[in-house]
Parts: C-alpha cells; structure tokens; sequence
C-alpha cells in the first residue's frame, strides 16, 4: 500500500507581521487564508475588545488563536523576583482562558537580574509549567537571539530536557536559529511533541546587531537569503505537527496596507510548503520571453516619435481597441493611448510573457493568490489569462505564433508601412543588397526595469519567484543623487526573461524613478547613431565618467570619444563586455539600447549612479 501523503500543515501569521488595530489585522489574516493567529500582547492591550470579543471575533471569522506572545524575563532569576513572575504569569493564563488560546510564548531572559545557571532556569520554568497546567496551558521556550545567557536553540532545548515537564516545550523560531549560524541539523534530535511551535521568517543578508536585524529587517520566507526551506524540513522530519507561523518584524511591513500585506505572507507559506513537498501546486511554467510590452499614454505622439527613431515601425492596430503595435525584430511595443486619464504620462502598464504553457502558468498564479484580471472581451477576441503583479502591472500569458495556441496578435489589424522595407515578422529589415541596416536597430526586449512602491518591493521578489518561476539574484544598493535604489534582478536561466526590481528610499520616491525598456542590439555604437541621426535624443554623460573609464579598462582613446559623444556606458566582468545608452525619459519611460559581448550577465550596476545623476540634471533641465 502507498504511504499516504501528510495533510499540509495549518498556517498562522502572528498579528505583529500585519499593521493596523488588531481587528484589521485579524479580517485580513481571514481573508488571506490563514488558519489561525499568533495574539501579540500590545495589540490586545491596545485593543477596545476584551479577551471574550476577541475570541469571538476570532471565531467568526473562521480563526484560531493558536498562541499569545510573548512573557519576557522569567527563568533564572532571585526567588523574589521569580515570585513576581509567576503572579504576572497567572494573570496571563487566566486571560488565556478567556481567548480560548492553550499556549504561551516565553522568550529567554535578558533581564540583567537573570543568572547563568540552566539548572535554576530549569527549574523556574518547570515550576511556570506546573501554574501553567493548572489552567490547561503550554509554556513554549524560545531562544532569543540575544538572549542573556540562553541565545541558541539547542542550548533552550537542554533546559528544557532537563526540566523534564509536560507542559513544557520548546518554540523554535527560524530567525532566532539562523541569524546566529547555528546549524538546523540538530532540531532533528528534538521529540516532535516537544516542538510546541515554529516561527518563521527569512532576512536579507546584513552585517549588523542581530537585535536590530530582527526588529526591523525580517520578511516573509523567500524575500530573503535564509534557508528557511532547509530549516523546515529538520522541523518537518522531527515530527513536528503543529502549524507553520509567520512572524515578521519590518518596518515597511508595519506601514503597509494589512489586506495584500497578509495575501504576501500566504502566499509565501505556500511557497515554502510546496518546497518541502507539503502542498501541490500547479507546475511552475517559467517564461521563454517577452511576446510584448505596453504603454499607456494620454499622447502617444512623443513616445512614437522615440519608437520611430529607434527603428520601430506601426505595423497593427487593434481592432477594437486604440491601440497600435509598434515592432522591429523580436521586440514589440504596444502603445495604448485609452489611458488619457492617468496622472503620470507615459508609462509601462502590461507585458505580455511567452510561455510553453500559459494555461498552466495562469493556473499556477491563481494558486498563488495572485489577483486574476477580467478582461472585456468582444465576440472573436483573444482568450488570454492576466493577473495583476503587486505594483499593479498587468501581466499577459502569451504563446506567439504557436500553431496550436491562442495568438494575440490575431486581435490586430496589419497597417501598411511606409518608409522602410518590412520584413516577414512586418518589421523593418534591411532592403535589398543593404547589410549595415540589419544590425543598428533593436533585435529583442533585453530586459525590462519595473519601479515598486515602496512597501512592495520584497512582495515583488516573491511574487516573480514563487508565481513566474524566475530566479533571483541579490539584491544591490545603488547610489542615487537624493538617497539609494535598492534593485534586484530576477530572470530566467536562459537569459531571455530578465525583470530588474527596483523601490526608492521611501513613499515619496514612489514615482520619482522611471520605468524602461532596455532593448537588445548587435551594435549600439550603430543603434545609437542612427537613433541621433533619426532625431531623437540621447541622455548625455559627464566627460569625467569617459575620464575614468580610459583609466580604468584602458580603452583606446578613439574608442572613448565615441563612447562619449553617444552617451554610451561600458562595463566588463571576466564573462564579457556591456556597452549601454539611454533615451531621454517620457513621462515615466525611457529606452535603453544594450549590447552584450560575451555572456555578461549584468545590467549595468556599476554605472548606474552616473546614469541616474544624469537622469535629474536633463529632468531639471525640462528635456
């Protein structure tokens, strides 16, 4: 017979990893998905609701209370104090009592009172557990971090063991664990009935107080760089059967709306749940390209007169809606002038994604919680699946040209073109005999460069990850004139999908970094002359960034001043070379024209800073 597959665990999320009063924490919790709830102390004491409507409250909406935190400063400590302890703590289960909650976290002690003796902890505890029992409640011992004396989960569990009581367990948190290196292989030779409960989150990877890392830097698993998978799997194979609990400490997270906020959070357990082989979800489909991406304009004659210049040509129209492909090579740009209301121009609303699969890849999404759009289709439309990414942008699951799957192209009309020879794929090519006007124009979508609001950007990362498939690379910091862009870059390990993510310091650097379109080309020294010669302008660099450059690479000095009369950075790596230059922006768009020698895998990082002070000098300059 076949050994029957374990029902996935239950979820909770403690209510300090969602903002707003505790019952906006708690609807959104309900909403998400959540099974349960961890009741952190402030939000009940800041709560109008007593014990009784909270738990009522909890229970209509379908929730448990599944653990109230914390009970700090208890164990090893002078008899007098311990004494205090234990009135403080009956108080505590007797509120329990009335939440309808059977078990308590307590953290390790930190009071400059406490005492390096595990036998004395040992005991104190032991005693808080035979209180405990007699209000039919659990004590769950944590290793704090930075905790005084007990700051490593092994070192909780021996006090534990040798407490020797049934009421006592310990609570393994995967912060707390990894955040200190401590190797997770251990938690397997603790009894699964002892683990009384699993905290999770992931961090980024800092060198800094771990006190502060965890205050104000935790996230969700998988925005991270913690091996909160790995981790679980040592819980999971220890026997442990209680629920998988999120619990974050992030400034941004406490600012943000609770509702998508806990969407976020669950849909980050599923993720780690399918990593571990606790759920099924639909397949990840990982997208082979980028079938198109669309701006919407209240006036589309400024971003065509940049597309034109660029080589593209008007080849389609939609037929019943006001929007027109633009397209040369690979690369195809759909500039949609409906959206005549929208406050900031110009800017990247949707991209249609190439996938082996899209039907399966939009299921896959649903899955995850991503938002599926309605689309108002009329009769002989295109059946295509959408969902909305976290910033709001539209993503399509396209499969183009594909002989047995939807085409969304077949919505368009073909225009006639004039001015130059269109090829098969009704893009320019090169006329007849004419080998220089194959190479200058763009070939493909190299990668696409997407601003998140600022409460979003870990979302985003998981979003890519668990809902695309993409991979992701760390995360960098780059230096921008008025504060720092953090980015990360996901794709897909071909190369032919590569999305850079990128927030601002704060709320009100939501729109002040434009979105682009970074397109692909066997020559950008070409591209960018015949770009300049079409009219169109390029954004101009320092002459002190070329004056560095000739130091750094010692390029020819002809070489240079090409480079610097185009505008055109230059990076290298031992993998290749990357030449770059940028249109000037419209409303919140720009173009990048990209060559890549070799197999340079970056986006041009390095000289990102000179790029973006540039970006506010033309800006302030009003062109």
């Amino acid at each position: 017979m076949p050994t029957a597959k374990p029902a996935p665990p239950r979820t909770c999320v403690a209510t300090v990893s969602l903002s707003g009063s505790l019952t906006e924490k708690l609807t959104a919790a309900a909403r998400a998905g959540f099974d349960g709830v961890e009741i952190f102390e402030n939000d009940l004491l800041a709560s109008p609701l007593d014990a009784t409507e909270i738990r009522a409250r909890c229970a209509d909406l379908g929730l448990t209370i599944d653990l109230y935190q914390p009970m700090r400063d208890i164990e090893a400590v002078p008899a007098d104090l311990f004494a205090a302890n234990l009135r403080r703590a009956r108080h505590k289960f007797e509120l329990m009592n009335r939440l309808g909650t059977d078990t308590v976290l307590v953290c390790s002690s930190v009071s400059p009172h406490a005492v390096d003796d595990d036998a004395l902890a040992a005991g104190q505890l032991a005693r808080l557990a035979d209180l405990a029992q007699e209000f039919g409640v659990r004590v769950a011992y944590e290793a704090l971090a930075w905790g005084r004396h007990v700051s490593t989960y092994d070192h909780a569990w021996r006090i534990v063991e040798t407490a020797g009581h049934p009421a006592l367990g310990t609570c393994l948190d995967s912060f707390h664990i990894l955040s200190r290196g401590s190797d997770p292989r251990g938690i397997e030779d603790i009894p699964g009935e002892k683990i009384f409960f699993l905290q999770l989150a992931d961090a980024p990877p800092l060198a800094m107080d771990v006190l502060q890392w965890s205050r104000h830097y935790r996230c969700f698993p998988g925005q991270g760089g913690f091996d909160v998978a790995g981790l679980l799997r040592h819980v999971l194979r220890a026997g442990y059967t209680g629920p998988l609990s999120l619990e974050v400490f992030n400034d941004v997270v406490r600012q943000a709306e609770a509702g998508p906020t806990a969407v976020d959070a669950h849909r980050s357990l599923l993720v780690l749940q399918e990593a571990v082989g606790r759920v099924e979800l639909p397949a990840p489909v990982v997208p082979t390209g980028i079938a198109f991406a669309e701006l919407v304009t209240p006036d589309a004659e400024p971003v065509t007169a940049v597309l034109g210049a660029l080589g593209f040509a008007r080849t389609a129209r939609h037929r019943g809606k006001p929007v027109d492909l633009w397209q040369r090579g690979e690369a195809r740009i759909l500039v949609n002038t409906a959206g005549a209301a929208r406050r900031d121009g110009t800017q990247l609303a949707a991209i249609g994604l190439e996938f082996p699969d899209p039907a399966g890849a939009a299921r896959r999404a649903e899955a995850l919680l991503a938002p599926v759009l309605p689309r108002r289709r009329a009769p002989g439309d295109t059946p295509l699946d959408a969902v909305a990414a976290p910033d709001g942008t539209e993503l399509f699951f396209c499969a183009t040209g594909h002989p047995e799957l939807p085409d969304w192209r077949t919505d368009f009309e073909d225009l006639p073109v004039t001015g130059e020879t269109i090829g098969p794929d009704r893009s320019p090519a090169a006329a007849p005999g004419d080998t220089s006007a194959a190479v200058p124009g763009p070939l493909r979508v190299d990668h696409l460069a997407l601003s998140q609001p600022w409460h979003q950007f870990d979302e985003a990362v998981l979003f890519h990850r668990g809902v695309l498939g993409l991979d992701a690379r760390e995360s960098v910091d780059l230096a921008d004139p008025y504060g720092l862009l953090r980015s990360r870059a996901v794709s897909d390990p071909a190369g032919r999908v590569r999305i850079a993510l990128s927030v601002g310091p704060g709320p009100a650097d939501d729109t002040a970094h434009a979105q682009h379109i970074a397109l692909a080309t066997a020559d950008v020294v070409a591209a960018a002359r015949r770009f300049r010669a079409a009219g169109g302008r390029l954004l101009a660099i320092p002459a002190n960034y070329y004056d560095d450059l000739a130091a750094r690479y010692g390029l020819p000095d002809d070489e240079c001043r090409t480079y610097r009369d185009l505008g055109i950075l230059y990076d290298r790596d031992g993998r290749g070379e990357l030449r770059h230059c940028y249109t000037l922006t419209v409303g919140r768009v720009f173009f990048e024209l990209v060559q890549r020698d070799g197999d340079h895998p970056g986006y041009g990082a390095p000289d990102a800073p000179v790029r973006l002070a540039a970006q506010h000098g033309a800006r302030h300059l009003g062109g």
